[in-house]
């Protein structure tokens, strides 16, 4: 057999083995290689970190308390001018309004001057005004009287809810209870039932400090405050600090002896905060009492019968707040 045959026959022999050798895939270089996910985890977990962070923060207190910026005082609408000595002869009218003034006495006997000269020495904090804020905004706007008669009012009742038993129970004199000191036994028909209604003719903020579950009630702040307005308003006082606003507060009161000093102090403070700037701390200016005094309570005082008054003889309304 020659070379050449044999190389030929072992090439046929040798065809069927190469043909059954596994063919080489190529490389697919169109098709992306994966990205790593380390990114996207390490990500993830810098989150969830952060999150547990901010969550033991909030648990500790470490933030949260500050979460809403300091409730500022409503504005201060007008200046009110320190008043000039009443002429001789002249008389505060109370009771302007179309109809009579609304005047509770309570069925005992109540305080006598000397209790409007010992108020409740109580610091109030800017947290706890914050709270009264809104209400005031909204009871000025709603009835027309200045919101520093109303504070001012607030303040004289109860130190702004921080005297004893403001959220329940009566007063001393078993007649009066809740922020402004409403009157609830001088029935049939009490003081408190004459304006109990008065929180559905404003907007009732979404949160304020001692809300009661039903309404009305003199222990609620909004529902309070709002009858308080309404009933100042009612008796003429509006947004000016003058005539008007001392006979809604002398009415507020009850008309004797103790009721002119009562709104003499009511108006001086109120009339102090608007040339000054609103202060829940700040005391009376006695100046500012004794030029209140000489505008409109002494003539109202002179005109009283010395039956009425004598301190003695004082018929409060209910009880004076800080004066307990």
């Amino acid at each position: 057999m020659s070379e050449r045959t044999t190389l030929t026959t072992l090439a046929r022999r040798l065809r069927p083995s190469l043909s059954n050798r596994p063919v080489p895939v190529p490389a697919f270089e169109h098709v992306p290689t994966p990205p790593s996910e380390r990114g996207h985890w390490l990500l993830a977990g810098t989150i969830a970190a952060l999150g547990v962070a901010v969550l033991v923060a909030v648990l500790t207190g470490l933030v949260g308390h500050a979460r809403n910026a300091p409730v500022a005082p409503p504005t201060v609408l007008v200046t009110a001018a320190t008043p000039a000595p009443a002429s001789a002869g002249s008389v505060s009218a109370t009771g302007t309004s179309a109809q009579p003034a609304i005047v509770a006495r309570p069925p005992v006997q109540g305080q006598s001057l000397t209790r409007l000269e010992s108020p409740l020495q109580t610091r109030v904090s800017q947290s706890w005004m914050e709270g009264f804020y809104p209400i005031y905004s909204v009871a000025q706007s709603t009835f027309g009287v200045n919101w520093l008669l109303i504070a001012s009012i607030h303040e004289q009742e109860t130190a702004f809810s921080t005297a004893p038993s403001t959220y329940h129970g009566l007063n001393f004199a078993g007649c009066c209870g809740g922020p402004m000191q409403f009157n609830v036994t001088n029935g049939p028909v009490s003081t408190w039932d004459l304006v109990s209604d008065s929180y559905r003719y404003g907007a009732r903020p979404a949160a304020y400090d001692h809300p009661t579950a039903r309404h009305p009630s003199i222990y609620d702040d909004f529902d309070a405050i709002m009858a308080g307005a309404h009933l100042l308003s009612a008796d003429g006082a509006t947004l000016v600090l003058e005539q008007g606003a001392w006979n809604a507060a002398y009415d507020y009161y009850g008309h004797d002896a103790a009721g002119v000093a009562y709104a003499d102090q009511v108006l001086a403070r109120a009339i102090g905060w608007s040339q000054h700037g609103f202060c829940a701390n700040c005391g009376l200016e006695p100046a500012m009492v004794a030029a209140v005094h000489a505008a409109y309570g002494a003539p109202v005082l002179a005109s009283l019968t010395p039956a009425s008054a004598t301190p003695r003889a004082t018929s409060a309304k209910h009880s004076r707040g800080r004066k307990r």
